[in-house]
């Protein structure tokens, strides 16, 4: 090529990166002020679309009551102390449930995660309940054990014991085997290795399945009492339903929404407080 040639000047040109901005960071922390903005955003947001629609447009109120039927329909309610009965009778039933669920799921799925043996032995049996689900075990304990109490805590258990096992079993079985093999190394026995290095290891992941398999519990206790229940918020949404109180069906799935996540944010607290080398790790 002769020097008078013009040179091809794109080998030196470099592309320009747009800086991320901080809504969008990936994988790390926004402003306090950012996230505390987003996430009142994302309950305002629905309930001024929710009072435009019922304002502004011809929509009968029994399919969709306004936000200030529903707040009438709760002070109706509060006031007759029927929300309150029905609120108390719901968390009893997921409290006795779900709790006697997760002291027998989460030293089996310790057990489980920890000895391939006690795997091999549960986990076939395990993975094949898994697959059932939970509401058509109900005319059977309806059938075993009457339409008490009874098998509304036998349906929440059988609901979340399996999934909880198991997931505590592929949080154990993930521990890294440098760190069991560092533990024998330094003197450490089988049972100090258990308690002392994978249970602390895995009590972020444990927390975590509990908070998710509380989801599953509350779902459990509404079928539950749509079936057979003198009261409970499930019964007062069937019974809602029936005369076509819509308002009163809001006011029943909004009650167990905030139930649920006041115990989301006690899940997160209670992980925030407990593992704080996880906070800090991440």
């Amino acid at each position: 090529m002769s020097p008078s040639a013009p040179r091809s000047i794109q080998p030196y040109i470099k592309p320009k990166t747009m800086r991320p901005t901080v809504f969008w960071r990936l994988a790390e922390d926004i402003p306090k002020s950012l996230q505390t903005g987003l996430m009142i955003t994302s309950i305002v947001l629905p309930l001024l679309l929710w009072w435009t629609v019922t304002t502004f447009s011809s929509i009968d109120p029994k399919f969709l009551p306004s936000p200030a039927m529903v707040m009438e329909a709760f002070g109706r309610l509060w006031g007759t102390r029927e929300l309150l009965k029905d609120t108390v009778a719901s968390l009893w039933r997921v409290g006795v449930g779900f709790s006697l669920a997760a002291l027998c799921s989460i030293p089996i799925g310790i057990l489980m995660g920890s000895f391939p043996s006690i795997r091999a032995l549960l986990e076939p049996i395990f993975g094949l309940m898994r697959y059932m689900p939970a509401p058509a075990f109900i005319p059977l304990l309806i059938l075993y054990l009457g339409i008490g109490e009874e098998p509304k805590i036998a349906l929440i258990f059988i609901g979340v014991f399996f999934f909880n096992a198991l997931m505590v079993m592929d949080t154990v079985k993930f521990v890294p085997k440098d760190l069991i093999e560092s533990t024998y190394i330094l003197g450490g026995t089988r049972w100090q290795t258990l308690t002392q290095v994978i249970l602390p290891h895995v009590l972020p992941g444990i927390i975590d399945a509990c908070r998710i398999n509380l989801a599953a519990a509350w779902q459990l206790v509404i079928v539950s009492e749509l079936i057979a229940a003198t009261e409970g918020l499930g019964r007062r949404i069937s019974v809602a339903g029936r005369f076509l109180r819509t308002d009163e069906i809001f006011v029943g799935l909004i009650v167990i929404g905030l139930i649920g996540l006041a115990f989301d944010l006690f899940f997160q607290y209670l992980l925030r407080i407990s593992c704080q080398w996880a906070n800090q790790k991440r």
